[in-house]
């Protein structure tokens, strides 16, 4: 067995259908090692499965991304939904809410940063299946932040919302280049400090 596929051969032993083996797997080969490091044989493997199953489930290792993709997406608009109800009627606790969150996920050692802004750096091709789902993620995030940022009634939603965005980004590249110690550390003392500069 090889060394990435041994890391994740728990899922050969789960009692779920094929496909949903070989999402698992793959997304935790492709989070943690990076899409391009690994290969369709390896992540057969590790899902108890072989190539010929894959294939019959996904027409290709780009389609395969592109749903590893998708279901990460939806879980995180899950995450939303679990905000709003922690704060019921309240954009503004929803808002510290979301700080307090990102801050705790970038500060985990065990995270490497935002699964689809990884696969947009490793996929330069314009045309791959994933681009669109990265694309239409990243779009809905901003627009949940400018929602809240209206809601809270506080000034120029949709700059803060792009302030606050771009903070996370770039927290999350400084977390796995200099570590939990640096800057995104910070991420919620900045980020409130941006909110400030918008209280009318």
């Amino acid at each position: 067995m090889t060394s990435a596929a041994s890391t994740v051969s728990s899922h050969a032993n789960s009692q779920n259908p094929p496909r949903e083996r070989i999402l698992a797997a793959s997304g935790d080969l492709f989070y943690r090692l990076g899409i391009r490091a690994v290969g369709v044989e390896a992540i057969a493997e590790a899902a108890g499965t072989n190539k010929m199953t894959l294939y019959r489930h996904f027409s290709s290792k780009d389609e395969l991304v592109a749903e590893y993709l998708r279901r990460l997406a939806a879980k995180a608009g899950k995450f939303w939904d679990e905000l709003a109800a922690a704060h019921p009627d309240d954009p503004r606790a929803q808002l510290r809410g979301w700080l307090q969150a990102m801050e705790t996920h970038l500060l985990d050692t065990d995270q490497r940063g935002c699964a689809l802004a990884n696969a947009a750096i490793e996929l330069p091709e314009k045309d791959h299946p994933a681009k669109c789902v990265i694309e239409q993620f990243k779009m809905e995030q901003r627009e949940r932040l400018i929602a809240l940022c209206r809601e809270s009634g506080l000034a120029e939603p949709e700059m803060l919302a792009d302030e606050l965005f771009l903070l996370l980004e770039g927290a999350r590249v400084s977390a796995q280049s200099v570590g939990a110690n640096g800057p995104a550390s910070r991420f919620v003392r900045m980020g409130e400090a941006l909110i400030a500069g918008h209280v009318t």
